[in-house]
């Protein structure tokens, strides 16, 4: 088990600034651990989070929906888009009533990828954490808040 203080060799004045702190480093860690995870299936992690909102809808959403449901709010989710419309995963269509309005689905290319990084992802990352400890975290992460 990892100690925080030692892995970066520092020494804090309470347990509210080290925990504080350990969040934001762990939080670049999973960040890395991402960017890794998803560099062979050719996407980054916000690409990733479009696909699962897509996939999680069912239905084609408004781009501003999708900008709203992101994890991590990106000013650069068009782009984003553009990219995965690109490697043909997704589909933008305009909508017939107001012209301004553009949709997006996902295709069963896009489906077919998040299925198969789910599968590598269920063995990755959180079989460090009981499902009982995944609460309490989320519990306190969300008192937090």
């Amino acid at each position: 088990m990892g100690d925080f203080a030692k892995e970066i060799n520092s020494k804090f004045p309470n347990e509210g600034i080290k925990a504080m702190l350990n969040i934001v480093y762990t939080s670049n860690w999973i960040i890395s651990q991402q960017n890794e995870a998803f560099k062979p299936f050719g996407i980054s992690p916000q690409q990733y989070n479009i696909l699962r909102i897509l996939r999680g809808a069912g239905e084609p959403l408004k781009v501003q929906t999708i900008k709203e449901r992101m994890i991590e709010r990106a000013p650069n989710a068009t782009r984003l888009m553009d990219k995965l419309c690109a490697k043909e995963l997704i589909r933008r269509f305009n909508c017939d009533s107001d012209r301004r309005v553009v949709y997006v689905e996902i295709n069963q290319k896009g489906l077919d990828l998040v299925q198969e990084i789910v599968a590598k992802e269920d063995s990755n990352l959180w079989n460090t954490l009981t499902e009982s400890e995944a609460k309490k975290l989320n519990e306190l992460l969300d008192k937090m808040r």
